[in-house]
């Protein structure tokens, strides 16, 4: 066991801290500069698409029974990768990174949001209709059809299916068993047949109840968060000029903090960037295909949205409550116990329950969320209802057992599936960019013109095997 926990940790090594960072930023920095900085660009469109001012659908469309709108896949990405690395992975980074480590996060988020609007274009163009009028798409069915390579497709379900229904969903049932043991006593066993429940109720109801759960908890758990994040602020306002100088000064090495240097920082906030909000990583893609929308692009940006959301607001929110509590970087706590330390510094004793509640919040939307990335690659794999049965059971399974279990070991196996699924879709994504920049201008075009934005396949030269978008 040694040996193989030795061979894990070397490939998770070599994957996050040099290739897939730098991979990652390149990448970003060239659709950011190809698009003409589309991610800021379009942040009005952004904010519109999820108030409704600008609709997702054509003019007058309505939606459809058993098609999910533009908003609720938004929603179910967001389940998915806002989880627990946004209230512990944040703490962690700005102990070991220092409050630069904050900065970074936020560049890793601007340049990710370019990533993220060509990975979910690109999703929505290659979709495919289900008998019921829903949909289905993500990196697996962009790779058979727009880049021919559908056994690469099948090896992508694949780790995807074992990454996140299985491996993830473990691992985040185990953190909210951890976190009902500390605070109320509760067992883990009992955590484990609750959690087990409330999971199987979801996922049996389908791809709509799916939606409709993670749209309603989504934006309860973030705003929920925020609204304290900024009472935090409003509590220490005296120290806000303060904490901002410190953040850029350490990002860039002008002012010795705790983790040293500024490549500490960097590495430590823009690891703990894309571990959060998946940029790039061919998860978020598997949600934004199965909408309903006028444009790809219009999902495409609700997805990048989704990236600012995870970062600029979530992991920020974390960031102040922990760099505003004086003691955080001699007390020798990190992850989740710091986070709610400082929370209650700030607010008092009930900040350790509020982030209890944020825990179960975060990590419960995950595994809805991760459940539906196993469903949509198994519909690639198969449609065959026993071995869909079967898989959700499974899932089932992996939820009691990771309530009751240490998983050291499982997190880094799941890193090492992770980053091994992130190397082959930003490889992909790199090759059919042109497409997606091809939509993208297509999509901007009729902006200009004042027009809601409506697709159609045969006005990008060259674009084929799009069903959803030939007429």
């Amino acid at each position: 066991m040694d040996f193989i926990n030795s061979i894990i940790g070397t490939i998770n090594t070599v994957l996050w801290s040099y290739v897939l960072i730098a991979l990652l930023i390149l990448s970003g920095l060239m659709y950011t500069l190809r698009s003409g900085f589309a991610q800021g660009r379009l942040i009005g469109d952004m904010v519109a698409l999820i108030t409704g001012k600008l609709s997702s659908l054509r003019d007058g469309e309505k939606k459809v029974a058993g098609q999910v709108t533009g908003f609720q896949a938004f929603c179910i990405a967001v389940a998915s990768h806002v989880g627990t690395g946004n209230l512990a992975g944040v703490a962690i980074a700005v102990v070991i990174g220092g409050p630069g480590a904050l900065f970074w996060m936020w560049i890793i988020a601007l340049l990710g949001g370019a990533t993220s609007l060509i990975e979910n274009t690109l999703a929505q163009t290659y979709k495919v209709r289900q008998a019921d009028g829903g949909f289905r798409g993500g990196p697996s069915y962009y790779m058979e059809k727009a880049l021919g390579q559908k056994t690469l497709g099948y090896i992508f379900s694949v780790i995807v299916i074992v990454t996140f229904a299985f491996i993830f969903n473990t691992v985040q049932a185990n953190t909210i068993a951890q976190a009902f043991e500390t605070t109320f006593s509760l067992s883990t066993t009992v955590s484990g047949i609750i959690l087990a429940i409330l999971t199987a109720l979801i996922i049996f109801g389908g791809l709509n109840r799916i939606a409709n759960v993670v749209s309603f908890m989504v934006p309860i758990m973030a705003i929920g968060y925020v609204v304290v994040a900024f009472f935090v602020l409003i509590v220490n306002i005296g120290s806000i000029p303060a904490l901002f100088a410190t953040i850029i000064e350490a990002a860039f090495g002008l002012k010795q903090a705790v983790g040293g240097a500024i490549g500490v920082a960097m590495i430590q906030g823009i690891k703990r960037g894309l571990y959060s909000n998946e940029a790039g990583m061919g998860s978020a893609p598997n949600a934004a295909a199965t909408s309903n929308v006028s444009h790809p692009v219009k999902q495409g940006l609700l997805q990048a949205f989704g990236v600012f959301v995870d970062t600029i607001l979530i992991c920020s929110a974390t960031g102040f409550i922990v760099l505003l509590y004086p003691e955080y970087n001699t007390i020798g706590e990190k992850g989740i116990k710091l986070t709610q330390l400082a929370l209650s510094h700030s607010v008092g004793a009930w900040g350790a329950h509020f982030i209890t509640l944020c825990i179960f919040l975060f990590a419960f939307s995950s595994v809805i969320g991760n459940y539906y990335y196993g469903e949509a690659n198994l519909e690639f794999l198969t449609k065959n209802k026993t071995f869909m049965l079967v898989f959700r059971v499974l899932t089932i399974l992996c939820v009691f057992w990771g309530s009751i279990e240490s998983l050291s070991f499982v997190w880094d196996l799941a890193d090492m599936f992770m980053g091994i699924m992130a190397l082959m879709n930003i490889i992909v994504i790199a090759i059919l960019s042109p497409k997606a920049l091809a939509i993208i201008k297509d999509y901007m075009k009729q902006r200009k013109e004042g027009k809601n934005p409506v697709f159609r396949a045969k006005d990008i030269p060259g674009l084929t095997n799009t069903e959803c978008w030939d007429d």
